[in-house]
């Protein structure tokens, strides 16, 4: 599963929609320095990445260990970090092909977009979007179809103004 990251919501909101329409062990790539900060996290199928170091090849080949079995639903903000929603165009970094290339099945892919909105109402609401990408499973194409979804769940928020 792919997902922009705006909060640490994300993470849970993700973890629901599994729930919901998955059913499979859940799992999830975290910053090293996030994780030691938010422990807990380890509970919910949270494992580590350093992005500065050597071991990130290891976090990697662990995520596509993880995939090779299909009772895994390995979660993934490949712009690897925090960022507004309401950016236009997310930018993946360069793990998420490097994954993809060292799974040892067909992986399903699929874009999460979480967005949060008040309308007239006192506490925020979530939506969340989700599709099966069928693509070419390169971090280019993958990037652009995911960018493209998310500018089309905006429009679709959009109509939810009226």
């Amino acid at each position: 599963m792919i997902c922009n990251h705006s909060s640490w919501w994300d993470g849970i909101w993700a973890l629901h929609l599994n729930q919901q329409l998955f059913g499979r062990k859940f799992h999830f790539m975290m910053l090293e320095e996030q994780l030691r900060k938010n422990w807990f996290f380890r509970y919910t199928g949270g494992f580590s990445i350093r992005k500065t170091s050597r071991s990130v090849v290891e976090s990697l080949a662990y995520t596509a260990e993880l995939l090779s079995n299909n009772q895994n639903l390995v979660l993934m903000f490949p712009q690897g970090k925090i960022q507004s929603i309401h950016r236009s165009e997310f930018i993946f970094e360069k793990g998420i092909e490097k994954v993809l290339k060292l799974t040892q099945n067909n992986v399903d892919v699929v874009f999460q977009v979480n967005l949060t909105d008040y309308f007239s109402n006192a506490k925020p609401s979530v939506f969340l979007n989700a599709t099966s990408y069928s693509g070419e499973q390169t971090r280019a194409a993958m990037q652009i179809a995911y960018n493209s979804y998310y500018r089309q769940c905006i429009g679709q928020q959009k109509m939810k103004e009226s």
